[in-house]
């Protein structure tokens, strides 16, 4: 499921950070991947951003570490960021987050284009 853009929501594009995740996130870099999101999550002026986007485009293997990651970094990054997630259909990462429920709380896109744009 796609989620689209609210049109009645300013837009700020400086306000979107991107952050690829690994092609493996398991309990061996999950916790160092914490981490690494959160202090990369800023924006050029070193301010939360609006807007987080994950990627997990190239994410070919993801458990349960990979939902409490994604689950971890929206709780220290509220009430200022929101995260969506990009994650292809079909694809492991894809199916992880929608067979534990967390597309459900994550705003969860089909292509990068679609989630940069929301």
């Amino acid at each position: 499921m796609t989620f689209p853009p609210n049109p009645s929501e300013p837009r700020d594009a400086s306000a979107h950070v991107l952050l690829r995740l690994p092609p493996e996130i398991d309990s061996s870099n999950a916790g160092g991947l914490l981490g690494t999101i959160v202090s990369g999550a800023r924006t050029g002026d070193g301010r939360q951003p609006r807007v987080l986007v994950l990627d997990l485009t190239a994410t070919r293997f993801m458990d349960s570490q990979g939902v409490r990651l994604i689950n971890d970094v929206r709780r220290l990054l509220r009430p200022v960021t929101r995260v969506y997630v990009v994650a292809r259909p079909g694809s492991v990462a894809g199916r992880v987050l929608e067979l534990t429920g967390l597309r459900r709380d994550v705003p969860v896109y089909d292509n990068l284009p679609e989630a940069m744009a929301a």
